[in-house]
């Protein structure tokens, strides 16, 4: 399974899709994962824009 982001709808909102067979639960730990990944990414810039 792997997960991507398409081109952004009109509304400005990206969008997302999962490729290859995965269950809703394989669906949302990726998910989480993704998250917690944005999260590490935002926690950094933040720290170098502080320093």
């Amino acid at each position: 399974m792997s997960f991507s982001f398409t081109d952004p709808k009109p509304t400005n909102e990206p969008s997302f899709s999962f490729t290859g067979p995965a269950d809703v639960e394989e669906q949302l730990q990726a998910i989480a994962d993704l998250a917690h990944e944005i999260l590490r990414l935002v926690a950094a810039a933040r720290r170098q824009l502080n320093d």
